[in-house]
């Protein structure tokens, strides 16, 4: 059985490549959200055009680069939840119960990433537990991965469902004449118009769905993310890591301008990822 490598000072080296992580992967999130602003407009020119099907092709890039972008900022909580916890990760030799599935996901996903910073973070982590944890999660052998991070990197083209809700959002906020919706869906998907914000921008407010969850789609049966309690232990005796609403760490202090996100601040973002 493989055992996980001792490497002196691992916190501090892990500690550098999750902050790179943190800020690469913010990076990538804002300059592919305006590029996506951007053609959703040269969409709407297609559709004003009645060129829908070469609509239909751009939106399908629009689709799976929102969904890269959504990937990315489950990627970043996680880094920020581990570098809140970068003491536990340097204490324990064996990778804390309430700390697996952050890790697993990172060392499952960094690979399919282009980001060289969090590829770099992952041998780190796959060097501190060992070969055989490494596999586990590259395999998703125990199903620990997050669903979400799973689910969205799963390579296949959007539905036609999907793809006719973009292309209905784009229209209604550009205020075009144009639906390949029928009048059942959409009701069943779209606000009605009194409930549309009155303006032609491309803010949340203005109709266009800013990621592909916000369009009301049914259930695929996927799990919100989650991130277990962490379990107690002889370094840290009274450990608390939740979400959904409930108070973490209170005694942490409120985080100054450019650090770590406290656990609280951590579990707000985590729920709003679900809505």
């Amino acid at each position: 059985m493989s055992r996980p490598v001792a490497i002196p000072q691992i916190g501090t080296r892990l500690k550098i490549q999750l902050k790179l992580s943190i800020t690469r992967l913010r990076h990538i999130q804002q300059k592919d959200t305006a590029l996506a602003k951007q053609q959703r407009r040269d969409i709407a020119q297609l559709l004003s055009s009645e060129k829908t099907e070469s609509a239909k092709i751009r939106v399908e890039n629009v689709i799976r680069q929102e969904i890269n972008v959504e990937l990315l900022e489950i990627l970043e909580l996680y880094c920020e939840l581990l570098l809140a916890r970068i003491g536990l990760i340097d204490q324990r030799r064996d990778c804390d119960p309430g700390l697996e599935e952050a890790v697993k996901s990172i060392i499952y996903a960094a690979g399919r990433t282009e980001v060289k910073e969090l590829q770099q973070a992952r041998d780190i982590l796959i060097a501190r537990y060992g070969k055989e944890f490494a596999r586990d999660a590259l395999e998703n052998s125990s199903s620990v991965v997050s669903p979400r991070v799973y689910k969205k990197l799963v390579i296949e083209p959007p539905s036609e469902e999907l793809v006719k809700l973009y292309l209905e959002e784009i229209a209604r906020t550009y205020k075009i004449p144009w639906s390949g919706l029928s009048e059942e869906e959409r009701k069943k998907f779209l606000p009605s118009e009194d409930d549309a914000a009155d303006d032609d921008n491309d803010s949340p407010s203005g109709g266009v769905p800013e990621t592909a969850e916000q369009l009301q789609l049914p259930s695929v049966g996927t799990a919100p993310i989650r991130v277990a309690p962490i379990s107690a232990s002889p370094e840290n005796p009274k450990p608390a890591v939740t979400y959904q609403g409930k108070n973490v760490n209170k005694a942490l202090a409120a985080p100054k301008k450019d650090a770590v996100p406290d656990l609280d601040e951590l579990s707000r973002r985590f729920a709003a990822l679900k809505r």
